[in-house]
């Protein structure tokens, strides 16, 4: 088997510095080059210049016009001892000396040399090409001649007071003085190189630092999973998930966040203004404590809310916050409530129908067959289940009955009387039982618990239910008014009777059961009526020693026609 091997791959801020400090040396390179190359050719051509400047000057002096027209007029060449000692020679190395040219050359019309630095090669024709300067023309060059490579210049001699071209002078510079400009100059090229690439090493040291503190130190593979988790996970669980950023900004407000809360996504949106319940914001104060848990009400929803500091090492990341829905767990828990207290009763039934039996056995066996019957006359007047609801027999709801029965239980055995009044009348029958279970439950709970805290000596709870037959396909409205025999509503709290619906608001002294959302019960069937179009409010706020407070529910849409004919009503009852 082959074994591999080999180093790991660079990380990605390593791989995008080593690219950084390779555009940056490859651009100063590039900029160097450029420059260095643009000071040479501007090096060269001021050689050229001043060469050009130099040769218009001789062939402009009147004594070599004069010495070149009489040579050219010559046959021949005059020898070169002659032409040394000449003024040609005088005046061509003079000016060499004065300026630092690497040779001054006079020719006549032909192209010998009248005058060179090299004594030796007078009389010579030039090593290059007098054509042009010749013909009248001025032209500078860049050529190597007999005394090495240089930046020069040619300009034609013309005959005193004439046009005639009679020779030319040739001035040159070496190349050897450029380079030592250039030298001089490139020391400032290359400090300002040095400088821009130290700069720019510094400043992709910053950037790498800066990426890796932004990505959290991931590579980009890393960065595309967790992108693909985070949307599998936010969208794919049922508990809402807000997010909020250490710069108090919403980073995350998944689906079922927007579901639970009734709101749009809020993404983007300064977390202290965010449009959602003051529970929530008061979760991610400094002085919060972390892990703690909230009961509120959103939506005619019962969420719990919690909030957990989200952290990278020693990197602050904001909060986390969490919603989960407890609106169908309150909801069986109400129901579970219902059914343990109607089993009690029942049980407690059970009991004394057993006893009734034993009874009739005994006025049977011992031979009062007449007692036994008038036993089973009065019992059958009474019905074998009596719940302890006073006038139960208004409500023809089997539902109602069962559910009011079940809250007569439950309340008889804390003490307290629950009655139906004398207006209570209702026909058809109910269609919505979990949220008349919620809104008439909370309604009698609130009530029995005032009631048994009342200072009046006899403890009711009064219930009056009635039905309106709705239009159409629309459902009737169910009516509910509830009083007790308790001491009010505190009077003076501040902000009036609706207070009482504000969520957490409760004046029951009994410990909360876990889970229970005490102080949610009446904040939850305000929004439930609402959410129908109904309401719940209250009609009286009662006095200390009695008649207590007086609520009263409207519920649209829950109830429907009846579609027993009352012969058989009758008959069933």
């Amino acid at each position: 088997m082959a074994r591999l091997t080999g180093r790991a791959p660079l990380r990605f801020s390593t791989q995008t510095l080593l690219l950084q400090l390779g555009v940056v040396a490859l651009v100063v390179l590039l900029t160097s080059a450029v420059h260095g190359w643009l000071t040479y050719e501007r090096l060269w051509r001021e050689a050229e210049n001043q060469a050009l400047t130099l040769a218009r000057t001789v062939a402009s002096d009147p004594e070599v016009r004069a010495e070149v027209q009489q040579i050219s007029a010559q046959p021949g060449t005059p020898p070169a001892a002659e032409l040394l000692a000449g003024p040609l020679m005088a005046a061509a190395e003079g000016a060499r000396t004065r300026t630092g040219a690497l040779f001054v050359v006079i020719t006549d019309e032909t192209g010998l040399r009248l005058a060179h630095p090299d004594a030796e090669r007078l009389g010579e024709r030039v090593s290059t090409d007098p054509s042009e300067a010749l013909a009248g023309q001025e032209v500078t060059t860049r050529n190597t001649g007999t005394l090495g490579p240089s930046a020069g210049a040619k300009v034609p001699v013309f005959a005193p007071a004439t046009d005639t071209v009679v020779g030319e002078v040739s001035v040159g510079y070496s190349t050897e003085s450029i380079s030592q400009s250039l030298s001089r100059d490139i020391v400032p090229i290359a400090l300002t190189a040095a400088g821009a690439l130290l700069v720019g090493v510094l400043a992709s040291f910053l950037l790498r630092r800066r990426l890796q503190r932004l990505t959290l130190g991931l590579e980009p593979e890393e960065i595309s999973t967790l992108v693909h988790d985070q949307v599998a996970v936010l969208q794919g669980v049922d508990d809402g998930v807000i997010g909020v950023a250490a710069d108090g900004r919403i980073s995350v407000f998944n689906s079922a966040a927007q579901r639970l809360l009734g709101q749009p996504d809020l993404t983007g949106t300064p977390w202290a203004g965010a449009p959602v319940p003051a529970q929530l914001p008061a979760l991610t104060r400094a002085d919060a404590t972390e892990g703690d848990a909230v009961e509120l009400v959103a939506d005619g929803r019962v969420l719990v809310a919690s909030a957990r500091k989200a952290l990278h090492g020693r990197e602050d990341l904001g909060w986390v916050v969490m919603l989960r829905d407890r609106t169908e767990l309150q909801q069986l828990t109400r129901q579970l409530d219902a059914v343990g207290t109607m089993s009690t009763a029942l049980r407690a039934q059970r009991h004394e129908f057993a006893n009734q039996l034993h009874t009739i056995a005994g006025f049977m066996s011992i031979g009062q067959h007449q007692q036994a019957r008038d036993y089973l006359a009065r019992l059958a007047a009474t019905g074998p289940l009596k719940f302890p609801v006073d006038q139960a027999e208004l409500l023809q709801d089997p539902y109602l009955q069962a559910f009011l029965g079940a809250k007569g239980v439950e309340a008889d055995e804390r003490g307290v009387t629950l009655r139906l009044g004398p207006e209570t009348l209702v026909r058809g029958q109910v269609t919505e039982p979990q949220e008349v279970t919620t809104v008439l439950g909370n309604l009698i709970d609130n009530a029995v618990n005032a009631a048994v805290a009342g200072s009046a000596p006899e403890r009711w709870v009064e219930v009056e239910v009635l039905d309106e037959p709705g239009t159409g396909a629309d459902g009737g409205t169910l009516l509910i008014v509830v009083g007790d025999s308790g001491d009010g509503l505190p009077a003076a709290d501040a902000g009036g009777p609706d207070a009482v619906f504000a969520e957490g608001f409760t004046t029951s002294d009994r410990p909360a059961r876990a889970g229970a959302g005490q102080g949610l019960g009446l904040a939850l069937a305000r929004q439930l009526a609402r959410r129908r179009g109904g309401d719940v409010k209250v009609l009286a706020q009662g006095a200390a020693g009695g008649p207590g407070a007086v609520f009263m529910a409207t519920l649209p849409g829950t109830t429907a026609p009846n579609a027993t004919k009352p012969n058989e009503r009758d008959n069933h009852a």
